[in-house]
């Protein structure tokens, strides 16, 4: 190859990294997020993701519950928590203790508007109450004592609190990643692919062309 040759190629591998560059800058952030009501339990100062459904947690006496509607991207480290505290004193101070029942305080946090649907959000801000349970109820007995209707998907997973939202269950939402997001799609990897072949493509017909003219 001949010293013309050589710099041509080296050109045409620093525009293929361009381009490739080009591209990743380029290609939209975006993340795939859900609406879901999310359960959690009050560990003395803050809340805790619970990995537990409802019907199958059986909370105990003097456990607080809580539950947020969100908009959140998959797994809990990003998901809003409730946005008051579990004071078991407080929320239950109207429920006396009962022979052979359990007392049971739960949070309720509606979330907001740009978390919910197309519907307005009941509260603006989280609601409380205690449910007095046999001692072997579970955390979605103590939903239905304190926050009904609630609604249920075929999966077993609670669609709806005190009847938000009407319709709905834990639907995936397209949204953009906010800048600086810890948790974003990766880039378009088609867009990049694509991209990163025609460059290739031109550069080596280019290349060959080269090859001929020096050869003839």
């Amino acid at each position: 190859m001949t010293t013309a040759l050589r710099r041509t190629a080296a050109g045409l591998l620093a525009a293929v990294l361009l381009g490739l560059v080009a591209l990743l800058a380029a290609a939209p952030a975006s993340a795939t997020s859900y609406r879901y009501w999310s359960f959690w339990r009050w560990g003395g100062d803050s809340w805790t993701y619970q990995q537990q459904g409802a019907t199958g947690y059986v909370p105990a006496d003097g456990s607080v519950d809580g539950w947020r509607f969100t908009l959140s991207p998959d797994g809990a480290a990003d998901t809003e928590r409730p946005g008051a505290g579990g004071d078991f004193a407080t929320i239950c101070a109207k429920t006396p203790p009962q022979p052979g029942k359990k007392r049971v305080a739960l949070v309720l946090d509606y979330g907001t508007p740009a978390d919910g649907v197309a519907e307005a959000v009941p509260a603006s801000a989280p609601r409380t109450g205690c449910a007095a349970l046999a001692p072997g109820a579970s955390s979605a007995d103590a939903l239905a004592a304190v926050a009904p209707p609630l609604r249920y998907s075929s999966a077993g997973l609670i669609c709806a609190i005190a009847g938000y939202p009407t319709s709905g269950c834990g639907e995936a939402a397209s949204v953009a990643a906010p800048a600086g997001a810890a948790k974003s799609a990766g880039p378009n990897l088609g867009l990049i692919a694509g991209g990163a072949l025609v460059v290739l493509l031109g550069a080596g017909a280019w290349w060959q062309a080269g090859r001929r003219r020096s050869q003839g």
